[in-house]
Formats: C-alpha cells, sequence, structure tokens
C-alpha cells in the first residue's frame, strides 16, 4: 500500500501476550502499550475470543455455562470462526496501514487450552491456523508464565469463574505445558516472563524484552 507520497507504508508488527489464569495479563498488557505509547508506536488494542462484533458474541457463547456441555470440535471451530472475522475487520487492515496491532491472546490459546487442555491433536489445530491465517503469525508474543496453583490462587480472588475458570487442575496443567513447549519449538518469537514474581519485578522483563525489541530498527 502507498501514500499518496508514492512511498510505501511499513507493515505494522504484531504482539500477542499470553498465559494462564492468574498470570496477570490485564495489567500487564496495560504497561505494554504504555510503553509503545512511549516508544511513539501507533498501535490498537485487542483480545481473542473477540475484537469484533461478531467474536464479542462467540466469546460470550464460550465462556458462559449455559454451554458447560460444548463438544471440544464445536469450541475450536468457534474460536477460529472469531478468529478469521477478527484477522480480515481488524488485525489484517491495521498492520497493512503500519499500526501495531497487540492483542490479548491469539492462536497459541487455541494450541494450549483445545490442544493442550482439551486433547485435541495438534495437526487439526495447524490446519485451521493455516487455513484461516495462511502466512499471519505474531512477530513477538510474551508468555506469562507461573505456575497453575498460583495462577489459580490469584484468579480465585476475581469475579465469578467462566467456563474455563472451573475446568480442573490437570485441564490448566496441560495448558500450561503446552504454552512452554510452544516456546521451546520457537524461543525467538515467544518469549517467557515469570509472571509469579512482584509486579514490579514483572514489569521489568517485560521492559527489557519490548525495550530491546523496540530499539532494533524495528519502525
Amino acid at each position: 500500500m502507498r501514500h499518496q507520497t508514492g512511498s510505501m507504508t511499513e507493515r505494522g508488527k504484531f504482539i500477542t501476550v499470553e498465559g494462564i489464569e492468574g498470570a496477570g495479563k490485564s495489567s500487564n498488557l496495560a504497561y505494554i502499550r504504555e510503553l509503545l505509547d512511549s516508544a511513539g508506536k501507533k498501535h490498537i488494542f485487542t483480545r481473542e475470543p473477540g475484537g469484533t462484533e461478531l467474536g464479542e458474541d462467540i466469546r460470550r457463547l464460550l465462556l458462559d455455562h449455559k454451554h458447560s456441555g460444548m463438544g471440544n470440535d464445536a469450541e475450536l471451530l468457534l474460536i477460529f470462526g472469531a478468529r478469521a472475522e477478527h484477522i480480515e475487520s481488524v488485525i489484517g487492515p491495521a498492520l497493512k496501514e503500519g499500526v501495531w496491532v497487540l492483542c490479548d491472546r491469539f492462536t497459541d490459546a487455541s494450541y494450549a487450552y483445545q490442544g493442550g487442555g482439551r486433547g485435541i491433536d495438534r495437526e487439526r489445530i495447524r490446519s485451521l491456523e493455516q487455513w484461516v491465517q495462511g502466512d499471519l503469525r505474531p512477530d513477538l508474543t510474551l508468555l506469562l508464565d507461573l505456575p497453575v496453583e498460583t495462577g489459580l490462587a490469584r484468579a480465585g480472588n476475581r469475579s465469578e469463574p467462566d467456563r474455563f475458570e472451573v475446568e480442573h487442575r490437570s485441564f490448566f496443567d496441560g495448558v500450561r505445558k503446552a504454552y512452554l513447549e510452544i516456546a521451546g519449538m520457537e524461543p525467538e518469537r515467544v518469549r517467557v516472563i515469570d509472571a509469579s514474581l512482584s509486579v514490579d519485578r514483572v514489569r521489568g522483563q517485560i521492559e527489557t524484552v519490548l525495550g530491546g525489541y523496540l530499539s532494533v530498527g524495528n519502525p
């Protein structure tokens, strides 16, 4: 895409944040936005499932206890349906315009929750990933990692748990394991943040990773 001046618009960067319940995503996402603002990066913030009117409707279906008996395949397909709309309507256009996109969860969450947690074969998820996303992948993923028991204890002090948050400990053990496996396979993209530490120390890790990323010539 070209501006009227004829100069080529640089593609925006796609940053995602992942983690199990209680990892502190909300507060740390707010901090990341502050860092992007300080660096002068025009950006949008969005989330999955959600990010569009359709996506938010699907999110409510996925989290509502009314659908506690939902089949695993239906759950996965709903998430990728919301993702397809999200990419076409929000993420793709923003990146093409040179806007950075910061997203609360993306496809790594599908591998972790539906793969590691529900037990859906990784190759089935990969097929949907390729179909829906094509070549689109995050440029950088911050994985907020902490022991499951610590995360669940923190999450227990929040609002009424949703359909995922009431799952058994073994479910979240599988989710965390899958996240760490992804980080092991893609260490350049997925940077693990020790989220069990104090707020200041977690933010220090985030600033180190993101600060280095912002200073290596990325526009």
